[in-house]
């Protein structure tokens, strides 16, 4: 244990949300401390043990806790505890605190705005292809406390959002990186100073021999770097990766630029484990990536079908818009505060644009001095409209982007079950043959 190992120990907790971090952190808890839960929503479906510990708003309300456990989804300036957490800031703790106060174990955190899902799988991948004892977890979708039989050896590598750092308080990790910052989750941190902040947030609290790794092309990373002074080493990876190692990587999966930064994080971070270096280009050469981030789902007959339901802002799109040409671009759902998109008019003349749901005018706003949009009730009318389109130009070369650019919540669970649902759209068209 580390040496803050008492601070869940016999305390009266209050697990906030009842989200699967929250559960994972009462099922972690319960049996060293007491511990409590409240949700929002107070219909959840649960199950009885969870029931009973369970508190209604006028029973919470009288309870006095030593410790909240704030789960990533709540929104402290809008949940129905407002008014407690301002009062209560200096108790509020994380899912990752409550990991760190258990565990010395070696972990890799990776943060960012874009690409931290692809770079933590990669990660995960090439320490697995060495045999060590690997976990991935957190933001990529495994609660970091439902992780189970850890050694001195477990290796962690954790995938950390904003939501994640904003409230944690003593976490630390012995490998941390900041990929990229660009204006993103404004409708939950207020503005961008708020969002750097919460993000350089996995810099607090570090050990002896930790390191920093960081984005020596990323501009609002390196300002950032000036103004403060980060207690550990610091690494500024070279995104830009150089031809003699672009040469050794036979995977397409990496002729995007983006995912290129991504791999050069990992070439750095992994120089720690001593990785053989044609073990390590084994691992990088068969990586496959992950579902909806960038994912080709179709190539055939001059026809390119892009599934990357997994883009949430016009920077996560933006990479795909400059790649491809003839681009029917698939966007929609809930556009992020301030939102803005930074793409040459040169490559608007590639582009047409269909916009699906209700946030048409959003869309337009940004959009329309660039090109022409039209506007579809919903994603399957959309795909109809572009394959119409394209078999009026059969001869063509045409890519179909599905990059949505937004939150998928106004149609969709999350971008997983938006993903999912594109790509059986794609399906039923390549059964009916319309699929040219």
């Amino acid at each position: 244990m580390s040496d803050n190992s008492q601070i869940f120990f016999n305390k009266k907790i209050l697990i906030y949300g009842l989200g699967k971090s929250g559960l994972s952190s009462f099922n972690f808890l319960r049996n060293k401390n007491d511990v409590y839960l409240f949700d929002d929503n107070p219909n959840l479906k649960i199950n009885k043990s969870i029931k009973k510990k369970t508190l209604n708003f006028k029973k919470l309300l009288k309870t006095k806790f030593d410790i909240i456990i704030l789960s990533p989804g709540i929104d402290i300036k809008k949940c129905k505890l407002k008014n407690l957490l301002r009062k209560k800031n200096k108790n509020i703790y994380t899912d990752l605190d409550v990991f760190y106060s258990f565990y010395k174990n070696v972990s890799l955190t990776i943060t960012g705005t874009n690409g931290k899902s692809t770079t933590c799988k990669l990660l995960y991948d090439i320490l697995k292809d060495q045999k060590k004892d690997v976990r991935l977890a957190g933001n990529i979708g495994t609660p970091i406390l439902s992780i189970n039989k850890i050694s001195k050896k477990t290796i962690f590598v954790i995938e950390a959002s904003s939501y994640q750092l904003e409230y944690s308080k003593i976490f630390s990790s012995k490998f941390a990186a900041i990929l990229n910052i660009a204006p993103d989750h404004l409708e939950r941190h207020g503005n961008l100073k708020n969002y750097i902040e919460a993000k350089f947030k996995i810099f607090n609290n570090r050990k002896r021999g930790a390191i920093g790794f960081v984005n020596k092309n990323d501009h609002l990373i390196q300002k950032r770097i000036k103004t403060i002074k980060p207690k550990l080493k610091l690494v500024n990876v070279d995104t830009k990766l150089n031809n003699l190692i672009l040469k050794k990587i036979r995977n397409k999966y990496f002729l995007s630029r983006s995912n290129q930064a991504n791999l050069s994080f990992v070439l750095e971070m992994i120089k720690k484990f001593n990785v053989k270096s044609n073990k390590l280009l084994e691992s990088v050469n068969k990586f496959k990536g992950l579902n909806y981030r960038q994912k080709i789902i179709y190539n055939k007959n001059k026809l390119i079908i892009i599934n990357d339901s997994k883009s949430t802002s016009y920077s996560s799109s933006k990479e795909l818009l400059e790649m491809y040409k003839n681009i029917h671009w698939l966007i929609g759902g809930i556009p992020k505060k301030d939102d803005k998109i930074s793409l040459s008019k040169k490559y608007f003349r590639n582009i047409k644009i269909y916009v699906f749901g209700k946030n048409f005018k959003k869309f337009s706003k940004d959009l329309k001095k660039n090109a022409e949009l039209k506007s579809f009730k919903n994603l399957n009318l959309a795909v109809s409209a572009i394959f119409k389109n394209i078999h009026k130009k059969k001869n063509s070369n045409n890519t179909i982007l599905f990059s949505p650019a937004s939150a998928s919540f106004d149609s969709f669970k999350n971008f997983e079950e938006r993903g999912s649902y594109f790509n059986k759209l794609i399906k039923r068209y390549i059964n009916e043959r319309k699929i040219i």
